[in-house]
């Protein structure tokens, strides 16, 4: 596969810029202001530091974005002076008034960053106190939750690094038994950064009752023969300067042989795993792919065991639009990514969750993820 060029970046960028104001055009939003989260980066490939400083995209309607950037972090930034204006801050100067000046008194509908601070927010509110706030997710949630086809080709190569880490462990090359979960989620960490990713998300490991919290802190139990494990990890991967896209598989294990109601247990999951994948057709309800590993698992009896929804849609972020569960509202598109991982957990006792990174398109569905999904039993 060839990796994508930085001009191949910066063109995606021109394009979801252009997107992004035609949205605002239609939908009467005169700016927005982007602060944390995934859609400065989407739009400029620069992600905003997590500080008390604030750093923000202004975007008006028509014409280039500003970066309004602290003056000390603004050497961080790849200035491309055609996408957009960069307007560094001292520290003797109001950020605020400066990003007030580039929306214009005269907004009457402003987008804002869903994980912009409240603090930012009521400066910005006092500076336009006339102004009406919306959600920037708004105008930007559809467009980037499809995928454009260098997105696709990033969460394709993180899959693929995932899965390196997760045939690793399937082939027995790591010892479980005598170790402890979070020695065992080290090591997961320590491959998926040996397998090209900058940035580990999280390394989910929960063995015997464990495995059946879906969202399991790894702790200092040790893993012993008969024991179900679950494995799901994730992270961020990145080439060169650009902002990563995100990794996220479960595979579950057994260590020595497997029960009888474990085997039928799983034997469960992998149908309704399979079946929720086959259903994501392009134009279909968000909710039917939720339906089909629900109906399949409710079928057996073990439908109190299926906690959550079977997926998150996901990009720059793990967790982003769009969102398949019961009630969820909307149709796949042809470029939605997102997982379907269906479990089922009996407290106390075991779990087992299987999880693919699955992209909608016009020709059916496409895993990422093409690991074995198959039981596997370790005998170490």
């Amino acid at each position: 596969m060839t990796l994508p060029s930085e001009a191949d970046f910066t063109a995606a960028r021109r394009r979801r810029i252009e997107l992004v104001q035609q949205h605002m055009d239609q939908s009467y939003v005169d700016s927005l202001v982007l602060t944390l989260g995934a859609d400065m980066p989407w739009l400029i490939g620069y992600e905003a530091m997590p500080l008390e400083r604030v750093t923000a995209l202004v975007m008006p309607r028509g014409g280039r974005p500003t970066l309004v950037v602290p003056k000390l972090e603004a050497p961080r930034v790849r200035h491309f002076d055609d996408m957009f204006t960069i307007e560094p801050w001292a520290e003797s100067e109001d950020p605020f008034r400066l990003i007030a000046d580039l929306v214009g008194t005269g907004a009457g509908r402003v987008g804002v960053s869903e994980r912009t601070w409240a603090s930012w927010l009521i400066r910005l509110q006092s500076e336009l106190p006339n102004t009406t706030y919306i959600d920037s997710s708004e105008v930007t949630g559809d467009i980037r939750s499809v995928k454009d086809d260098l997105e696709i080709m990033m969460l394709r190569l993180a899959a693929e690094a995932a899965d390196r880490v997760a045939d690793t462990l399937m082939a027995g090359f790591v010892t479980f038994k005598g170790r402890s979960e979070r020695q065992i989620s080290k090591l997961i960490s320590e491959m998926l950064v040996d397998e090209g990713h900058s940035k580990v998300n999280f390394a989910i490991v929960g063995s015997g009752p464990n495995s059946a919290s879906p969202h399991h802190e790894p702790g200092d139990r040790v893993i012993e023969i008969g024991d179900a494990v679950v494995c799901d990890f994730g992270g961020t991967f990145g080439i060169r300067e650009e902002p990563g896209y995100c990794s996220d598989t479960t595979r579950t294990f057994c260590i020595g042989e497997a029960n009888q109601e474990f085997l039928r247990l799983y034997d469960v999951l992998h149908r309704a795993q399979l079946k929720s994948t086959a259903s994501a057709i392009s134009g279909v309800d968000l909710s039917a792919v939720d339906a089909a590993a629900r109906d399949e698992i409710d079928s057996e009896g073990l439908g109190e065991y299926f906690v959550h929804r079977v997926g998150h849609g996901i990009g720059l972020e793990e967790h982003e639009l769009p969102y398949l569960a019961p009630h969820s509202v909307g149709v796949l598109k042809s470029g939605h990514a997102f997982s379907v991982e269906p479990g089922i957990y009996l407290p106390g006792r075991f779990g087992a969750r299987i999880e693919d990174i699955v992209v909608a398109t016009n020709d059916g569905p496409q895993s990422l993820n093409v690991s074995n999904r198959s039981l596997v039993c370790l005998d170490r």
